[in-house]
C-alpha cells in the first residue's frame, strides 16, 4: 500500500476546486494498492479554498515553528497544514504504507520545492509540510514524476 495524492488519483480537491489526473495514480488506486489522501481537506480546509504557500521556509520549518502557512488572502492557515499532515502520518501507518506519491509544488505534499510565501511565482528548496512529517518518521516520498516507477515496483508479487 502506498498513499497517494488524491488530485493525482482525479478527486477535486486541489485549491481550485480541480485536480490533476495522473492515470497511473487512477490505476494505483483502483487496484487496491494505493490510498487517496488529501493532506489539506484532512486538516479541515474546505475546496474551493484560497491559495496558500509557505512563508519564511519549508514544510520542515513550518513543523519547527519557524514558518507559516498563510493563504492569499493573509490568514495563517499552518494549524490546518499541520493537523493534515499528522492525519496522513496516522494513515500511513493504519494501512502499513510502504511510501508516499505526492503531488510536486503543493505546500502540502511537495518533495523538493516549495512557493516562496509571496505569491509570485518564486519556489525554493525544500519539502512541503506533509512530506516534510513522513520522512521525519522515515517514510520514502517521491511526487508525481516517479509514478510509472512506483508502478512497476508495486506489480506482481509485490
Amino acid at each position: 500500500m502506498i498513499l497517494i495524492s488524491a488530485c493525482l488519483a482525479g478527486c477535486k480537491c486541489r485549491y481550485d476546486g480541480r485536480s490533476n489526473p495522473h492515470l497511473v495514480a487512477i490505476q494505483l488506486v483502483e487496484q487496491g494498492l494505493a490510498l487517496p489522501v488529501c493532506p489539506e481537506q484532512l486538516g479541515g480546509l474546505k475546496t474551493p479554498r484560497p491559495p496558500a504557500e509557505i512563508a519564511g521556509g519549508h514544510g520542515g520549518d513550518v513543523l519547527d515553528q519557524k514558518a507559516r502557512v498563510v493563504n492569499k488572502d493573509g490568514t495563517d492557515v499552518t494549524w490546518e497544514f499541520v493537523r493534515g499532515a499528522w492525519e496522513c502520518l496516522r494513515l500511513a501507518k493504519l494501512t502499513r504504507a510502504k511510501l508516499a506519491v505526492l503531488k510536486s509544488q503543493s505546500p502540502s505534499c511537495s518533495v523538493e520545492e516549495v512557493h516562496d510565501g509571496t505569491f509570485s511565482g518564486q519556489v525554493r528548496p525544500g519539502p512541503g509540510v506533509t512530506t516534510a512529517l513522513l520522512q521525519q518518521h522515515g517514510f520514502e516520498v517521491l511526487d508525481e514524476t516517479d509514478l510509472e516507477q512506483v508502478a512497476r515496483r508495486l506489480g506482481p508479487g509485490s
